[in-house]
């Protein structure tokens, strides 16, 4: 197998700790969180692996030159030293993003240009010929970062960003992103193994997001393609194994309920329950939270209410106090976790949270609360060896005062760029040293293709379509 290398995995703010685990999980080395990222180190196939199979990453970079800049000639020069015909021809398309947090650089779409310049330059140079860019759908897809004086450009080896998983048929307005939602799930440590309950699901991301989670599925599977099928050196062998690898995934023993008030917002998360192929494990009612009664299965409800913000209710408020009266009568010896913005909503709920963990959900800083409900009085739930805060979820406490440090960091989201572009201001690189090359893995019956939109069952199993021509 390929050396190692330096990977970046961008994600949400307040993600980063999930990211790290389930890199570390998938085999990742030297994984170190920054600010919306977590930088590691792996090979080809373990790059391949991260896109398909990580649920809380937005895309996955990997760095191909470091260099300092303090001026546009500077950058250009910087990036005119690469050989880009390794990663180019003349046929080839490319795109190039900025990300730019420096004085001498006040506008990415100048840095973007600057960088343009300097791989045509060279093409023209070398062969009196030039690649052409494409913006919408390139071939190739760069990525340039700049803090202060300190350059990184990388290769985007996702393309589309990871969240677009691809079972999602259809919408509803403000639909709770696919990372946020899986990372919301891993918070709560939950793996399948009680019912999963969402009242308020929407267009059903938390529900899709919860049965790929209890099965162990790649969220790659749904996915018509990844930026690194276009590289010269693409492994087609190597990423088929990997794609129809099901080994992994595990049986769901019990079930997933979403519920809403809205009879789209029902029909829509039916559709798109049915486009990723898990109807067996999902149901989705038309029901009004406040006719929830207590479910007959130990189960974990996790909800993402309306804020106020970008949609809202007649009466918010009313609404909060109805949820915390919901879980308090019928939801007894269950834990609810609930995601919202306003601190006045959560004060409605009427009930102590045992754990509040910051999250964004796009610029809004929100929060994450763990309530417990139980019968009686907390020191008799205690002294009976109830737990209210498992050691991880003090961990996950403790990132409230990270954000803190970072208020500056909000103003930069609404001000600057959207959330998934990760700061990596703060993250060194280090040199590799040669590593033993990994033993080829024993090949599998791969497929050649995968031009599909959603995956077709065959013996309950997920497979790629062999080419038609």
């Amino acid at each position: 197998m390929t050396q190692d290398f330096e990977l970046i995995a961008k994600t949400f703010m307040g993600l980063e700790p999930v990211l790290a685990k389930e890199l570390t999980q998938l085999g990742a080395e030297n994984v170190q969180i920054g600010r919306r990222m977590v930088s590691f180190t792996g090979n080809k196939e373990l790059m391949y692996r991260a896109n398909f199979q990580l649920h809380t990453a937005i895309r996955i970079l990997k760095p191909i030159k470091h260099f300092k800049a303090l001026s546009a000639d500077d950058v250009y020069e910087g990036v005119k030293t690469v050989d880009w015909t390794a990663y180019l021809d003349l046929d080839t398309t490319f795109a190039v993003d900025s990300v730019v947090f420096s004085d001498e650089f006040r506008h990415s779409k100048f840095v973007t240009y600057k960088v343009k310049d300097a791989i045509v330059d060279q093409f023209r140079e070398k062969t009196g010929k030039r690649p052409n860019i494409s913006i919408t759908n390139p071939d190739i897809r760069l990525n340039i970062h700049i803090a202060e004086d300190k350059c990184t450009l990388s290769l985007d080896s996702s393309g589309e960003s990871l969240h677009r998983r691809g079972y999602r048929q259809e919408s509803v307005e403000a639909p709770l992103n696919e990372v946020l939602a899986a990372g919301m799930i891993l918070m709560t440590g939950w793996q399948g193994d009680t019912d999963f309950i969402d009242p308020m699901c929407g267009s059903g991301t938390l529900l899709i997001e919860a049965a790929l989670i209890a099965h162990n599925m790649a969220p790659g599977l749904f996915r018509k393609e990844f930026a690194f099928e276009k590289w010269k050196d693409f492994d087609r062998d190597l990423f088929d194994e990997i794609y129809n690898d099901d080994s992994k995934e595990r049986e769901f023993k019990h079930h997933i309920y979403g519920y809403d008030i809205d009879i789209k917002a029902v029909n829509t998360a039916r559709l798109n329950v049915r486009a990723a192929g898990l109807t067996n494990d999902i149901t989705v009612a038309e029901q009004d939270f406040k006719d929830f009664t207590q479910p007959k299965q130990k189960s974990i409800l996790v909800t993402n209410p309306p804020y106020g913000e970008r949609i809202s209710t007649p009466d918010l408020l009313g609404t909060y106090k109805m949820i915390g009266e919901r879980l308090k009568h019928q939801f007894m010896n269950n834990d609810a976790w609930v995601l919202s913005y306003r601190e006045e909503c959560f004060d409605q709920i009427g009930l102590k949270p045992s754990i509040k963990i910051p999250l964004f959900n796009g610029s809004l800083e929100c929060e994450f609360r763990k309530y417990q409900i139980f019968d009686g009085k907390m020191k008799d739930f205690r002294a009976e060896g109830g737990i209210m805060k498992t050691e991880e979820e003090k961990r996950q406490m403790a990132e409230k005062r990270r954000f803190r440090q970072n208020r500056e960091f909000k103003k930069r989201i609404e001000e600057q760029e959207e959330n998934e572009e990760a700061d990596i201001r703060s993250f060194k690189f280090r040199s590799l040293e040669k590593k033993e090359p990994k033993k080829p893995r024993e090949s599998r019956d791969a497929k050649s293709s995968r031009d599909f939109k959603k995956p077709y069952k065959k013996n309950n199993r997920r497979y790629r379509d062999h080419d038609e021509d």
